[in-house]
This record gives structure tokens, sequence and C-alpha cells, in this order.
């Protein structure tokens, strides 16, 4: 479950870099230069912890592409409760499914870990899809990892334990805001999971004391990533396979191997 507190924020203009610079964005960074320039300009803002970017029916008016930090969809319960489906971070976006036909949201999308995002306006996305087969076929491949991380997501929950999930958990946030240092309290971790703070307090003892991750208050750091990734359960791999074959052909070291042990 995730809470979520409504914040309201202002665009600006994103500022242009060297010429060679790639954008910190995966996919803007697989895209051509003459591709990009479809999609230019974009607009940049950093967004708080539970910024709603989309609701249930609403009409989807930016597509965003995440620089740093966490987006997450989830969806509202009659009792008021939110349980995440999915989560984006700088491999992925928001919104792209509009070159494909859906003009609506399907749920909440709200920042679950403070972020800087490029946006630009739906229908610009969808006049670049249109007239380029790269940002149309961006399009199709991130509904197909948003639709299989989704089956992934309620298979791993219903057979796997919290321990390989809540190590799931930290390796899928490390590769989505590339560092080995995860802004994850156990609250947050608990409400993601779906599991008591206890549970999630246990099982970080346990992963500390075998070397694995150092906790401290409201952050945890990956100290052996080779060991974690033995603890978790077969969602990550398969999932990050998946997303290096759609999204990062050329380069998926780049992505989840920047969370290397820091002293």
């Amino acid at each position: 479950m995730v809470s979520v507190s409504v914040m309201l924020v202002s665009f600006s203009p994103v500022t242009s870099g060297p010429a060679s610079a790639k954008p910190a964005n995966r996919l803007l960074a697989s895209l051509s230069a003459a591709d990009l320039a479809l999609l230019a300009p974009f607009r940049e803002s950093n967004l708080p912890r539970g910024t709603v970017l989309q609701e249930p029916g609403g009409p989807i008016e930016h597509v965003y592409f995440p620089l740093t930090g966490m987006i997450s969809l989830v969806m509202r319960m009659q009792g008021g409760e939110m349980v995440e489906i999915v989560a984006i971070g700088r491999e992925g976006a928001l919104g792209t499914g509009v070159a494909l036909g859906g003009g609506r949201a399907l749920a909440t999308a709200v920042v679950q870990l403070p972020a800087m995002v490029a946006r630009i306006p739906a229908a610009q996305f969808q006049e670049a899809a249109s007239r380029s087969s790269a940002v149309r076929q961006l399009a199709w491949r991130c509904n197909e990892l948003l639709v299989a991380e989704m089956q992934q997501s309620v298979a791993c929950s219903t057979l796997h334990d919290a321990q390989a999930r809540l190590a799931r958990c930290l390796l899928q946030t490390s590769d989505r805001i590339g560092g080995a240092l995860v802004p994850l309290t156990q609250d947050l971790l608990a409400q993601t999971l779906g599991v008591r703070r206890t549970t999630v307090t246990i099982i970080a003892r346990l992963l500390q004391s075998e070397g694995l991750i150092r906790y401290r208050r409201g952050q945890i750091q990956i100290v052996d990533r080779a060991a974690l990734e033995q603890q978790a359960c077969e969602c990550y791999r398969s999932i990050r396979d998946l997303r290096d074959r759609l999204l990062l052909p050329d380069g998926p070291q780049e992505l989840h191997g920047l969370a290397s042990p820091v002293a």
C-alpha cells in the first residue's frame, strides 16, 4: 500500500547542455538526434514525493521521462488504501501509450521518490510517433514492458516470500535511480510489499548482518550486490533481462552496473 498526498508543481523549460551530452533518461538516450528533435523542447521540474501526475479515467496530457527518482502506478481501493502496480525510473517513461491510442490513464501515477522529470505534451509525442518509427517503437516497447512487469508482480506477490521480494525491490529501485544508495524507508518498503513494518525490520537486520546491505534511517545502501541478487527471487532477473532486451539493447550494463558498493 502506498500513501499519497497531492502536490502542485510548476515546470520550467529544459536548459540545453552540450550537443554531445546524452539525456539521463535511457529511452531518450537511445534516440537519434533527429528523433530527439521531434520531441523537443522538453520542460523539466523537480517533483517532491507525493506529486500526482495522472488519475484513473483522466486524460493523459503529458508524457514524462524520469531523469532521476521514481514514479509509481498505483490502484486506489474503496477503503482508501493504495497498492503499487509497477514503478518507473530513468529506464522508462509515463504516458507513452498515447501513441498507441490510449488517451486516458488507467491508474494513479504518483512520484514515489523525489524526481526530476522531462515532459512533453501528449499531442506532440503522438505527432512525433506518427513521423518516426523509432519513437513509435519506443512507445510499443514501453507498453510491452509495463504489461510484463504487472504480470510478473502478480505472480511474485503470490508465490515468493517477503525476503526474496524485498531483495528484488531494493535491486530494482537501485537500477531505476542508478545508484547503490536507495532512499526507501522501512515504512515505504512495507507498503510497497504489502507486509508489516516489523517484517521489513527483521529482514533488513538479517541482510545487514550478512553484509549485503547497510541500513541508516531512511536509506539503504547495497553493499554486496551479487549476494543480494542471489537472495532475490527470479522475478528480478526476468524483468531485468526483458527490460534490457526491449529498451537497452546497446548498453544494459550502464544501467544496472551503477549500483556498486560505496564506501
